[in-house]
């Protein structure tokens, strides 16, 4: 097969080196990909914007699957492009993808569905929105209802930053984003992650994966696009992964299917397992970032072929494999992150480092010659296999060690929960 990854990021790395194992594969393109995706692809300079010159392209190399790798895209409607083109799509329609592209969409469709998920209100108007705070008491959560890389959601230990979150959105400070506000119930408990590959109707669960937002040691500091990830994740049981299966993911690809917008391609669910079990917290359309790395280097089967069945409409029977040891991925980001950063920092001593063990993913970073630079806030994503998430650990901060990157940083403390759980 021949095949275009859309994306420049550690997550299109991970699924292009994931892809390029397959022996089904004759030709990987990465669109406009980054400096780790260009030793094993053809990274293509094209805008990823501009569907008709991506489906030019595509039609042009006479490729067999397009994969949607980030968020933008696939609310944007360009896996509808491609279909419309008669090429085979991994990535949802726009209408499905509203999932992503609006929390009140998705809100909506728990309430339809009966998943459970926080009480919550949407408001278009700043005054109404002001007003339902004062009945309310902190924490609270405020989210822009549109994409907003990650950076859109405002966990509000106090009244006055509630406040501070819904003028913010309204001010303009996420675009068009923030026209609509949705104001939640602040839920306690222990996040984690779960993927399912989804044709319309039929369901593959993935494994569980706990990811680090705050970009601080201790989970503290502002939200990120995520520090960190491991897979599995320990608080997700085998009974709590049925019941997310049964309570959130089933009734909502059916609910998507009733409306006459099917789901298909990878549906992210980020939950909040609380006293009275799993709760919906928001869903992406995509695989995570970073938590797509963790689960490549874990599956045993052949991505390729997962793929092109989600995108053929054919899961029937497919059992994906995947590896018994943990994963576990630090992100390195630039000084700074995630406010804006500089570019152009030289990174050394990167491509020594990987392994069957260990794989480091190359998030925003491009090459100049023989000479590897970064090119964007997260940048590296150094992820290592071990017999426990402590060992998986403990070999993934030994490989950042070797990394030489004055400019760079990193938490330090990426799978605590797991380890101490480990520990006894």
């Amino acid at each position: 097969m021949r095949v275009l990854v859309i994306g420049s990021g550690g997550r299109e790395h991970a699924l292009a080196w994931a892809i390029a194992r397959s022996p089904q594969l004759e030709q990987l393109y990465v669109a406009p990909g980054n400096g780790g995706t260009a030793t094993i692809a053809t990274n293509v300079e094209l805008d990823i914007t501009d569907h008709a010159a991506i489906v030019g392209f595509a039609r042009q190399e006479r490729i067999d699957l397009v994969v949607i790798g980030p968020d933008a895209p696939a609310v944007a409607g360009l896996g509808d492009d491609v279909r419309a083109a008669g090429l085979l799509c991994f990535g949802p329609s726009k209408a499905a993808a509203q999932l992503e592209g609006s929390k009140a969409f998705t809100k909506a469709i728990c309430d339809e569905a009966g998943v459970p998920t926080a009480a919550w209100a949407s408001f278009d108007d700043e005054e109404a929105a002001l007003a339902y705070l004062r009945g309310r008491s902190a924490p609270i959560v405020v989210k822009a209802d549109g994409l907003a890389a990650g950076k859109g959601v405002r966990v509000a230990e106090t009244m006055a930053e509630a406040e501070d979150a819904v003028q913010d959105c309204f001010s303009g400070a996420f675009g068009d984003s923030g026209s609509t506000v949705v104001i939640e119930e602040f839920l306690a408990g222990e996040e984690a992650s779960v993927f399912a590959l989804c044709d319309g109707n039929t369901i593959v669960m993935l494994p569980s994966v706990q990811d680090h937002k705050r970009v601080w040691d201790g989970d503290r500091g502002p939200n990120t696009g995520g520090m960190g990830a491991y897979s599995p994740a320990p608080v997700m049981t085998p009974e709590m992964l049925e019941r997310t299966r049964r309570e959130i993911i089933e009734p909502t690809v059916r609910r998507m299917a009733e409306r006459g917008t099917p789901f298909t391609g990878v549906l992210f669910a980020g939950l909040m397992i609380t006293d009275s079990g799993p709760k919906l917290i928001e869903y992406n359309v995509r695989f995570g970032d970073p938590e797509c790395q963790v689960l490549m280097l874990r599956l045993k089967s052949d991505a390729l072929e997962l793929l092109a069945a989600t995108a053929r409409g054919d899961l029937s029977g497919v059992n994906p494999e995947w590896r018994e040891e943990a994963a576990l991925t630090v992100v390195m980001a630039m000084r700074g992150y995630p406010l804006s950063v500089p570019r152009g920092s030289e990174i050394k001593g990167v491509d020594t480092l990987d392994g069957d063990d260990l794989q480091v993913f190359h998030a925003g970073t491009r090459r100049d010659g023989a000479r590897l630079l970064a090119n964007g806030g997260r940048v590296l994503n150094v992820t290592a296999l071990g017999r426990t998430v402590g060992e998986a650990q403990a070999r993934a901060y030994a490989a950042v060690d070797r990394i030489s990157w004055p400019e760079g940083f990193c938490r330090r403390d990426i799978g605590w929960r797991a380890v101490e759980r480990e520990r006894g």
